[in-house]
């Protein structure tokens, strides 16, 4: 058996080494790998918000993720990215000239009888058609970026409308559940009353039908939510079944003007009439540059002959094109023309869709809150009385199981046609508030 000497003397002679043996680098870079995997893999909607619980958050959805939105946004910034290259000069042509080659050996190099011509050309549109083609370039710039604010207003008004569809869904069906849950109580009181001898057996069961009826048609209401749910998501530009945030409180969207009037007011400046009056303006001046193509441009060249290897001469070279197609520029001006007068009548018609479309949107609006007002302010609180005397004179006996039925259908009635009132009032302040502007 080995001393402690013999021990301490052995630790001497073999000490331990200074550094632990290293893992190999390849299981070092599959650590480091599987933390980037990890990383990545974490989901990007978990700290994303999901929209829904606001309207506001469904407006910011819309403008920063909406697909459609993206490719107007693209699509006006290439119709600026035009502007500059149409009214600048056309690229210049060289050429390269040889004279004197012998047909046998053409590619012999350059002897003291061959020439060689050196020339650059360029084309210098006049009469002021390079500023018409910058200018019309302009205007239609001006038109994809009208039309592109366009399409955001009629996105964030769609997405407004299916907001307030989803949430009058979840509305409608707590209502549907809070008449479901007094009808049960309303049925424990049949069965009381029926195990004391004070009702018949047909009060409980007619309870029990008036609760299948109603779960019915809080299927039917599921399957609108589900919808609503799609068509809010589509607008949003996500998976048709994304999830949504339950909705905080009822949206809220102000008309702000007076009257029908006053909302057509700015009809001229809607997006889509001056996108259409841009375009109108871009025909016109494509009319203009059309008749200034009567007049023919004019090219500029320079030039230089070499013989053997020194220069032999120098040239100055100008042409000048002859308008002799003038059955096509005619054809090419008409069209032109026709094209400003469909331009224009676009701009009409759009002028009056946006009327019609503000027209209809502010009847439905103020018949829509006239019957919410009505409803809030006179029938709920007569339906509520109706149902608390009802209920208080079945409790004592002196009416019928039937006539506390209807008490309570017409107060939840009048309940949910007020949910129902306040949607319809959602969806035509969303119409004009589309028409007036006031969509951010």
């Amino acid at each position: 058996m080995a001393s402690l000497f013999d021990r301490l003397q052995a630790r001497r002679l073999h000490p331990r080494p200074l550094f632990r043996r290293r893992p190999p680098l390849r299981h070092l870079f599959v650590y480091v790998l599987a933390g980037t995997w990890l990383a990545l893999a974490l989901p990007v909607a978990a700290t994303e918000p999901i929209p829904g619980h606001s309207l506001e958050s469904i407006r910011a959805w819309v403008l920063e993720h909406n697909p459609e939105l993206q490719a107007m946004d693209f699509e006006a910034q290439a119709a600026e990215a035009r502007i500059q290259p149409a009214g600048a000069l056309p690229d210049p042509t060289a050429s390269l000239g040889f004279r004197g080659l012998d047909p046998d050996k053409p590619w012999r190099s350059a002897g003291a009888d061959r020439e060689v011509d050196y020339a650059l050309r360029q084309r210098f549109p006049l009469w002021g058609k390079r500023g018409l083609a910058r200018t019309a370039a302009s205007q239609d710039a001006v038109a994809a970026g009208l039309a592109r604010l366009t399409t955001s207003r009629d996105l964030l008004s769609d997405a407004e409308v299916a907001y307030a569809r989803y949430w009058h869904a979840d509305q409608a069906v707590a209502v549907l559940d809070r008449r479901i849950a007094l009808l049960r109580q309303v049925e424990e009181m049949a069965g009381v009353r029926y195990a004391l001898g004070r009702a018949a057996q047909q009060d409980a069961i007619r309870a029990q039908v008036e609760q299948t009826s109603l779960q019915r048609e809080r299927i039917e209401r599921l399957a609108t939510k589900q919808e609503a749910v799609a068509t809010l998501n589509a607008v949003l530009g996500r998976r048709f079944d994304a999830p949504l945030a339950t909705p905080d409180e009822a949206p809220r969207l102000a008309v702000h003007s007076a009257s029908l009037a006053e909302a057509l007011d700015g009809a001229d400046a809607h997006p889509a009439v001056r996108s259409q009056q841009a375009r109108a303006e871009a025909a016109r001046t494509n009319v203009e540059l059309q008749r200034r193509n009567r007049f023919p441009d004019i090219t500029v060249g320079v030039g230089v002959m070499q013989l053997g290897n020194g220069i032999e001469s120098t040239e100055l070279m100008l042409e000048v094109e002859i308008p002799f197609q003038q059955r096509a520029r005619r054809e090419r001006e008409r069209e032109s023309r026709l094209l400003e007068e469909a331009a224009l009548a676009r701009r009409d018609a759009t002028l009056r869709a946006v009327e019609e479309r503000g027209a209809s949107a502010w009847s439905q609006w103020t018949s829509a809150r006239e019957r919410r007002e009505l409803i809030e302010n006179t029938l709920l609180p007569q339906a509520d009385a109706t149902w608390q005397s009802a209920l208080a004179s079945y409790q004592v006996g002196e009416v019928d199981f039937g006539t506390l039925l209807e008490a309570l259908n017409e107060w939840q009635g009048a309940d949910l046609a007020r949910v129902d009132a306040l949607r319809d009032e959602l969806l035509g302040a969303a119409a004009v508030r589309a028409i007036e502007g006031e969509i951010r």
